[in-house]
């Protein structure tokens, strides 16, 4: 089978890895990181299955364009992809599904007083959400009214989702989808804020973690079935045929699960956790979904893996770029680690240079989290380049 990851980041580069054991990959346009990349854009490939990566191309409809050439695409259409796209329509979809999520109102346009005026009944901590795209950057948690006013005055000409603060640890739940059925993957645990302690603004991510001690398999497909299950009956009972990933982000609260929020596409960097756990032929299974008869349930590896992001300066906000990354081969030559490129360009004299915020994920696969943890911090201490950052705390819990 010929595959084509679409994308350019980590979580590409974790897939077509993955990909590659039983698969001739090819990765669009990819980056200088990673070594199946081609420069043709998707529709110009020939390829037995399309595997889209990032959310933007998704909610823009390329899985649909691909879909009437007569391609085999693993991705929702833009219609199910509306679910990241606009987090106010996937708030109205959760309700009408009957699927818990937190108490909420949707603010646009010159609604500055009314977002105000829920925000005050609220009783902190507040959550404010632009509604829609922001690269997993565009939401703020705080304490502070004055800010969450503020932030949601900010946010208020593209849309603005403002939802009382929860409480409880965050699980993320990828779950693979053929229409109908609904396939749970192994739990993760994302580390989002910028800083060790989970200070600082929110990123895309900076580490991840899987298994999570508080969502074994039988409780993954538990969350599967009373979550997501009902989330795919409602896009159904809309008339959309929803094959791809579903990606729920839980809150696991004194009062049971609750959705934080829908992503459509596989989270990074769990990718980067979660698919080297799995022990399957993945092209089969993607295949299987995409059209429309998952019939093959994953088996899971015993291992552990653990995945720590390096970020350019200045990340989350304006990250330096074009220095030259050192180290790489040493941190691959680490038992159990694998270095996953995102934010990298090819440098005048071949070296990889840094191109973007998040640049590299490296990630360590072990007997224990505590294991993987300690060969994933092995191999990212190997790596460096002017201003990397990272966190030190990922994955710190009991193993």
């Amino acid at each position: 089978m010929r595959v084509a990851v679409v994308g350019s980041g980590g979580r590409e580069h974790a897939l077509a890895e993955a990909l590659a054991r039983t698969a001739d990959v090819v990765v669009t346009p990819g980056n200088a990181g990673i070594p199946w990349s081609v420069p043709a854009p998707p529709e110009e490939l020939d390829v037995d299955l399309y595997v889209i990566g990032p959310e933007a191309p998704l909610v823009d409809g390329l899985a649909d364009r691909l879909r009437a050439r007569g391609a085999l695409v693993f991705g929702p259409g833009a219609d199910g992809a509306r679910l990241e796209g606009s987090k106010a329509w996937m708030k109205d979809v959760l309700v009408a599904a009957g699927v818990p999520t937190a108490a909420h109102r949707c603010f646009h346009g010159s609604q500055a007083q009314e977002a105000v005026d829920f925000l005050k009944s609220l009783p902190g901590p507040y959550v404010v959400k632009t509604d829609g795209l922001a690269a997993g950057k565009g939401v703020l948690v705080t304490d502070d009214l004055g800010e969450a006013a503020e932030d949601a005055r900010a946010k208020l000409p593209t849309g603005v989702v403002i939802e009382a603060g929860l409480a409880g640890p965050e699980v993320s739940l990828i779950c693979l989808c053929d229409g109908a059925r609904v396939v749970p993957l192994p739990a993760a645990q994302d580390h989002k804020r910028v800083g060790d302690g989970d200070t600082g603004p929110n990123t895309g991510g900076m580490g991840a973690f899987s298994p999570v001690p508080v969502v074994d398999a039988a409780e993954a497909e538990r969350l599967a079935e009373s979550i997501v299950a009902p989330t795919l009956h409602e896009l159904r009972r809309r008339g959309i045929d929803y094959r791809g990933v579903l990606y729920a982000g839980l809150m696991l609260t004194a009062d049971g699960p609750y959705v934080l929020e829908y992503n459509v596409r596989f989270g990074d960097p769990e990718t980067q956790v979660v698919v080297p756990r799995l022990d399957d032929d993945l092209a089969a299974l993607l295949a299987q979904a995409a059209a429309g008869d998952l019939c093959t349930s994953p088996t899971v590896g015993p291992d552990a893996a653990v995945t720590v992001v390096a970020a350019a300066e200045g990340y989350p906000g304006h990250p330096r770029t074009g220095d030259v990354v050192e180290g790489l081969d040493d941190a691959r030559a680490v038992q159990g680690v694998t270095v996953y490129c995102a934010g990298v360009a090819a440098g005048a004299d071949g070296r990889l240079v840094t191109a973007g915020g998040r640049v590299l994920a490296v990630t360590g696969t072990g007997a224990s989290l505590a294991q993987a943890r300690q060969r994933a911090y092995d191999g990212i201490g190997r790596v460096s380049w002017a201003g990397m950052h990272r966190r030190t705390d990922i994955a710190a819990v009991d193993s």
